[in-house]
């Protein structure tokens, strides 16, 4: 059986637990037998309740979300049903072609459902050595408005009167990392808006064009669909009627 991350720190947890557990029973057995504590050593005083808090929190927060019986269209914050992601959502940033912070915070939401393909579609990645990494996820309707702002180019954003499936929570800009969180060669970079981005262009090394085929067969497989122009972009195909949203996530 293959530990996950969330799997690993609740054991670290449990170390923690039977580590206190071993410590109180020690000093129980130290006062039972009225031995005196050196003058070098401190009084050290434990809000033993305090600790307890700490532990059932930090245990609750690795425990993932069940999407079974979460409707389809129901946002949800990916991060809370699967560790097997990562994430560099690069709108929270400047490191992006609008060279502005439009997320206040770094969340990846989508639909239930969009969860649901993503999830299946990771694990058969995970079964050859790779796993997903976002680069954008669902985006607030208001925040297109804004990126319509900074650069009314329909060819880099979409025109807002519309909306883009970003806004309806069934797109993903994605690329694969290996084993190590290495990203595998694209050929580009995300968000590089000229002909080497696209599909359909072939000039590039034999190892890049296997890559953005695995990533897209695979891809289409679990119900997405690409654009021609951009190698990193999924949409779900359940996803497309959908409406366009406007919810705001809460950054802590």
């Amino acid at each position: 059986m293959r530990l996950t991350r969330g799997m690993i720190r609740i054991a670290h947890v449990c170390i923690l637990l039977i580590s206190f557990c071993s410590c109180k029973n020690a000093s129980k057995q130290l006062k039972d037998t009225h031995v005196e504590k050196p003058d070098t050593f401190e009084t050290i005083q434990v809000n033993t309740n305090e600790v307890q808090e700490r532990l059932d929190t930090i245990i609750i927060q690795t425990v993932l979300k069940d999407l079974s019986g979460v409707s389809d269209t129901t946002f949800v914050n990916l991060k809370e049903y699967s560790d097997d992601f990562l994430y560099d959502l690069k709108y929270a940033t400047t490191d992006n072609f609008l060279k502005t912070k439009v997320y206040e915070c770094a969340e990846c939401y989508v639909r239930a459902k969009t969860a649901r393909a993503l999830i299946k579609a990771n694990k058969e990645f995970q079964k050859q050595g790779y796993r997903i990494k976002f680069f954008d996820c669902y985006r607030p309707h208001d925040v297109q408005k804004e990126m319509w702002k900074i650069v009314p180019n329909p060819q880099y954003v979409a025109n807002p009167a519309k909306g883009s499936i970003h806004n309806k929570g069934g797109a993903v800009d994605i690329t694969l990392v290996n084993s190590n969180g290495e990203e595998l060669k694209m050929g580009t970079g995300f968000d590089f808006f000229g002909p080497k981005a696209h599909h359909d262009y072939t000039a590039l090394p034999e190892k890049v064009l296997e890559n953005r085929k695995l990533l897209k067969e695979t891809m289409e497989k679990y119900g997405f669909w690409s654009i021609r122009t951009e190698w990193w972009h999924y949409n779900l195909s359940a996803g497309s009627n959908d409406r366009v949203a406007n919810f705001r996530w809460n950054c802590e």
